[in-house]
């Protein structure tokens, strides 16, 4: 079984500390079996004191990181504080030198800063929150900082920004690793969206829109029983009763992209279902997506996930 090992700092956040217990947690096989194991550990299995008015008892140690098939760090309000090796605790660097050399790892929120002190994130692409990423490449200029996006995977190390996009940057490990219907399972279970890809911007002091009937969820709605039709503009802003700037206006401040990005966000998403769901021929697949060819399909299934259909079909069936 896959082992989850998170690793508890002083300082660490409560919301993101449980993230991955309860996320790694509620994924099962068809039979209802686990598909995870996590523990949690702490540098040396003493309780943590946390960002909040608790501390949190912690049963193991950092000789659980050698075990670690995925480590997940937590943001801790300390993090920002580290701001190249020296000020990195020997501790910390000890505990990370357990790990395997595939050992993956996940870094969430301001997790980041820690990651980049330790070396793992020279050269690499890496996200942490917006309101730390001035800061960030300040310290780290070795760092490639995608400043407003959700999560980064660059292979065996994944960064995330703050708070739910810990989410985000799970689910998307989960998905990765058993196929989008355990992870829609997960985020049914758990009550959040099942899917927000890494490279939607995150939502940066923008005020939320009041909730009205000119709004345009109807028409996402209306959009989405129809994404094998050569959906346009035009077409969704006249559902919507709406001028085109009008609604792209609106449609980017309640969703975060626009509507040919959403479009072909979902066009992906149902491609994926259908690849691990059904036997339909690739060409089939994309007619029914809306994206009319099969090169097409392979197209966009390459550019969000980087793997032709076919190969993404033999890892997933399973």
């Amino acid at each position: 079984m896959h082992r989850v090992v998170v690793l508890a700092l002083d300082g660490v956040i409560p919301f993101e500390l449980s993230l991955a217990s309860r996320l790694f947690g509620a994924a099962t096989d068809p039979a209802g079996r686990p598909l995870y194991e996590v523990v949690t550990c702490s540098l040396d299995g003493r309780p943590v004191r946390t960002a909040a008015d608790f501390s949190i008892a912690v049963e193991r140690d950092r000789t659980a990181l050698a075990e670690a098939d995925t480590l997940v760090v937590p943001a801790s309000e300390e993090f920002t504080g580290i701001v190249d090796r020296d000020s990195l605790s020997p501790r910390i660097t000890e505990a990370l030198a357990l790990l395997r050399p595939d050992a993956r790892i996940a870094g969430i929120c301001v997790a980041t800063f820690l990651l980049a002190a330790a070396g793992l994130l020279d050269g690499r692409p890496a996200a942490t929150h917006w309101c730390h990423a001035d800061r960030f490449r300040q310290v780290y200029p070795q760092v490639d900082l995608a400043p407003d996006v959700l999560f980064v995977d660059a292979g065996r190390i994944l960064t995330s920004a703050g708070a739910a996009a810990g989410i985000d940057l799970i689910l998307h490990l989960i998905r990765s690793d058993h196929g989008s219907a355990v992870a829609n399972l997960v985020a049914r279970r758990c009550v959040v969206p099942p899917q927000r890809e890494g490279g939607q911007a995150q939502y940066v002091e923008r005020p939320v829109p009041a909730t009205t009937d000119a709004g345009t969820s109807a028409t996402r709605a209306w959009a989405l029983d129809r994404l094998h039709e050569p959906l346009q503009l035009t077409d969704l802003a006249g559902h919507a009763g709406m001028s085109r700037r009008t609604f792209t206006r609106r449609f980017r401040a309640e969703v975060g992209l626009s509507p040919g990005q959403w479009l072909t966000q979902q066009r992906v998403d149902l491609a994926r279902h259908l690849l691990e769901s059904s036997d339909l021929p690739v060409n089939r697949i994309a007619e029914r997506v809306g994206f009319g060819t099969g090169a097409s399909l392979r197209q966009h299934l390459h550019t969000a996930i980087g793997v032709p259909p076919g190969a993404y079909r033999r890892t997933f069936r399973a």
